[in-house]
């Protein structure tokens, strides 16, 4: 599985940091970081988190 988040579309709101926090994280200065490609059994959290991204900026790729 990899993570793709479109940094251009994506606002910093941290609503996939509630829904997959393994995955991604605020940093200090308030911008997303995340693991492109974690460990499969995340998946469950990272769709979770790709479903409310309110910019639907997150994807999923296998």
């Amino acid at each position: 599985m990899k993570v793709v988040v479109d940094m251009n579309k994506c606002q910093d709101h941290g609503q996939c940091v509630f829904a997959a926090p393994d995955v991604f994280r605020l940093e200090a200065d308030g911008r997303l970081a995340y693991v492109a490609d974690p460990h499969d059994a995340l998946r469950d959290e990272v769709e979770e988190a790709a479903d409310v991204c309110p910019l639907q900026a997150i994807r999923i790729e296998d």
